[in-house]
């Protein structure tokens, strides 16, 4: 078992790791309910998965510059700040789905709007909270960090969409946004507690230049690429979400749709909270690959699923080989990435992590409102095995990538 849990003596030598891990993971279950009132509460005024697919275009359109100017300013300014500005944002916009919810009748574009919002702030959090924990522990520490992070964050991914599920039923959407708000505030007392994080001394401040150089670093690396574009491959086609509404009235109703949503998480968490076997493999390439391919292979699956329980047992599969990839593409960024890129590269990946369920799910309620929702949902798996194949193809350095002939990072 010591060979399969996570190791958690990591937590003693880094406390105020400690302290993110434990803030973030609240919020995450946060995020999560919102993850399910949010498409809930537009499906019910439209009856639409095209509807709730445009969310996603909603949420794109913001973060595709706001992710590469927080990845900059991540650079350029003390993290920790970042982080606290960008949670009173999301805070603030999950209050205000609240106050939209309460009325009488709900204004649709409201909820485009404060998911446009939220998106935006997202762009600032994520890279300097992931540039931030680098800067926490110690170099050797980041594979365990990787699966802790992934243990705690498909732990609240699990337990999460589902309390959203009973949420909607006993105290309303309203409520359930309320809900979200009370654990950004725990988010926000932790990282008020952790020391800050300034940039480098002769770090620049935030220019197109400094975003293109860092664009340019991430080009001149083909594994960086690769674990960019297979994972916006695997998301863009094999993202069934904006149809699990219509796919829970097939397979059994509203009391089947929590459980879709938690599926994936279930089979995440199980991959991370045994993931110690990951740090005895140094082929990452190779490993992203397979488990993306995996991904695919399960999506179909699901697609094919006539039981409930067929359709949920595939999920499962789908969300443990998406695990293994992001343990692998964590990994592969935090030990290789140098400190002064962290922010800007950090930003590049939540595009890439981002905008291809963004996009897939608009891609999948498009291709079902043109088709029916099984082919879009087994067309969508079969392209995600075709793109994975296709990339390791043509990026052959990805494929071979091996963590053993790589050495540390320098600054520049």
């Amino acid at each position: 078992m010591r060979r399969l849990l996570p190791d958690l003596t990591v937590l003693g030598r880094a406390p105020a790791y400690r302290r993110i891990l434990i803030g973030q993971a609240v919020s995450a279950v946060g995020s999560f309910v919102t993850m399910v009132a949010l498409p809930y509460q537009v499906y019910t005024l439209t009856r639409s998965s095209f509807a709730v697919g445009m969310l996603g275009v909603a949420e794109l359109v913001p973060l595709l510059g706001a992710a590469l100017l927080g990845g900059a300013y991540a650079d350029a300014h003390d993290r920790r700040r970042l982080v606290l500005a960008s949670e009173i944002v999301l805070a603030s916009a999950s209050v205000l789905l609240a106050v939209n919810a309460s009325l009488a009748s709900p204004r649709l574009w409201a909820l485009y709007v404060l998911a446009a919002l939220a998106s935006a702030a997202s762009g600032f959090h994520r890279p300097a909270l992931e540039a931030m924990v680098p800067r926490l522990v110690a170099r050797d520490d980041i594979p365990a960090v990787a699966a802790l992070r992934g243990a705690v964050g498909t732990a609240a991914a699990v337990g999460g969409p589902a309390l959203g599920g009973v949420l909607l039923t006993t105290v309303g959407v309203s409520g359930t946004y309320v809900f979200d708000v009370l654990t950004f505030v725990v988010s926000l007392v932790a990282v008020w507690g952790v020391p800050a994080v300034p940039p480098a001394d002769d770090a620049e401040p935030p220019s197109i230049a400094r975003i293109g150089e860092g664009v340019r670093y991430a080009r001149s690396r083909q594994e960086l690429m690769g674990s960019y574009l297979i994972d916006f491959n695997a998301m863009l086609f094999g993202m069934p979400n904006a149809l699990f509404p219509a796919m829970a009235e097939r397979l059994g109703g509203g009391a089947v749709l929590g459980v879709m949503y938690a599926a994936p998480a279930l089979g995440a968490f199980l991959v991370s909270s045994t993931s110690r076997w990951t740090t005895r493999v140094s082929r990452y390439g190779a490993a992203i690959v397979l488990a993306a391919s995996a991904w695919g292979v399960a999506i179909v699956g699901f697609g094919l699923a006539s039981a409930a329980w067929v359709a949920l047992l595939m999920l499962v599969c789908a969300g443990a080989a998406d695990m293994v990839s992001a343990l692998f593409r964590m990994s592969l960024w935090n030990q290789t990435i140098p400190d002064s890129y962290r922010g800007r590269l950090a930003g590049i990946e939540q595009i890439s992590y981002m905008s291809g369920p963004m996009l897939g799910n608009a891609e999948a309620g498009l291709v079902a409102s043109l088709t029916s929702v099984r082919t879009s949902v087994v067309s969508g798996g079969v392209l995600c095995v075709l793109g994975s194949v296709a990339l390791a193809v043509l990026l052959p350095k990805f494929w071979r990538f091996d963590m053993r002939e790589h050495a540390a990072p320098t600054a520049g």
